[in-house]
């Protein structure tokens, strides 16, 4: 069974842990959104192009047997 710490010393431990934290630049944090909007829009248009793909498929097939 763990040991129960204060609140002052977990506290203290956590202020040690988040100074330990890499925080981004700028720079990097820009960078990344805009891959990030890049990535989810090319996503999109893949899928708006596999969705055409198998409407128009699918439209063709069942206008056969209509």
């Amino acid at each position: 069974m763990a040991t129960k710490t204060n609140p002052l010393q977990f506290i203290q431990q956590v202020r040690g842990e988040v100074s330990k934290v890499v925080w981004p630049t700028r720079r990097e944090v820009v960078l990344t959104t805009v891959m990030v909007f890049i990535m989810a829009t090319l996503t999109a248009i893949f899928f708006f192009f596999v969705d055409l793909l198998i409407r128009t498929g699918l439209t063709g097939l069942l206008g056969m047997f209509g």
